[in-house]
């Protein structure tokens, strides 16, 4: 190999697999550590902000001669979908689906206990789907003249996430976390915000062409369903949430979190 050969400058700018697991173990023990008036305001913010995706995508659905199984209109609500995560992402707000990862890092390093897991994904969890009742409340309730997106929209966008079997939504809601994980491990590695964009869009852009339940995006876009149509029903919600929360822990918890550590102590990287 010659000195002008570029390929040890390439290789170098590649960060180290230990290295982006010793910085996702530092960040989810610096959430740990946080006050809980902290994660509270920080979940609900989260909440809030993710419901923009969902509202885009009913603003598209409404505007588009098409509809879902349209490949325009599949991309074009796909990436509606990934704005509201590039907003809490970016502004780094506390989303569950992240610290299905983060979190779980620590615990597996020995930095922090089961109770302490416990305490971050319970308050990130339930301020993100208060702050995503409220959006709904907000854009449903009380803007009913809101006018860029109809009724129909809304039911349309829920029903493609109730309408499947118990076993879809917690196997789905796997997949969904899965991905979720990966975003938190490979923002570790990303160096600048262009390339943090870039992630953020292709993983949360995937999860909404494949209409995986996220079970706090998907919280507001079912309950704009909740709100607007007669056909989603409070039983429709709470086995969403229960099957897709679930879900989302389990796959970023295990197929990321516990494979990734496992894999970088044993010398991987």
């Amino acid at each position: 190999m010659t000195d002008s050969d570029p390929e040890p400058a390439v290789a170098s700018k590649q960060t180290p697999a230990p290295t982006i697991l010793e910085s996702v173990i530092e960040s989810g023990q610096h959430e740990m550590e946080r006050e809980t008036e902290g994660l509270l305001l920080s979940g609900f913010s989260a909440g809030l902000d993710i419901g923009f995706g969902p509202l885009l995508m009913a603003v598209l659905l409404t505007l588009s001669d098409g509809g879902y199984g349209d490949l325009g209109t599949e991309l074009l609500l796909a990436s509606a979908y990934a704005v509201g995560f590039i907003f809490v992402i970016i502004a780094r707000s506390e989303l569950f689906t992240e610290h299905t990862t983060l979190a779980v890092m620590p615990v597996l390093a020995g930095r922090a206990s089961i109770a302490n897991l416990a305490r971050v994904w319970g308050l990130v969890w339930i301020s993100n789907v208060i702050g995503g009742a409220v959006f709904t409340i907000f854009v449903v309730v009380l803007v009913p003249d809101f006018g860029v997106a109809s009724a129909d929209a809304f039911g349309i966008i829920a029903h493609e996430l109730v309408d499947h079997s118990v076993r879809w939504l917690f196997v789905a809601g796997i997949l969904a976390g899965w991905l979720m994980g990966l975003v938190a491990w490979l923002l570790a590695a990303a160096q600048e915000t262009t390339s943090r964009l870039v992630i953020i869009w292709l993983v949360t852009a995937s999860i909404g062409m494949l209409h995986l339940p996220h079970s706090i995006a998907g919280n507001v876009e079912v309950l704009f369903g909740l709100v607007v149509s007669t056909d989603v029903t409070v039983f429709d919600y709470a086995k969403f949430l229960l099957l897709s929360t679930v879900g989302n822990a389990i796959g970023g918890g295990v197929f990321v979190a516990l494979l990734k550590y496992g894999h970088v102590v044993r010398g991987g990287g």
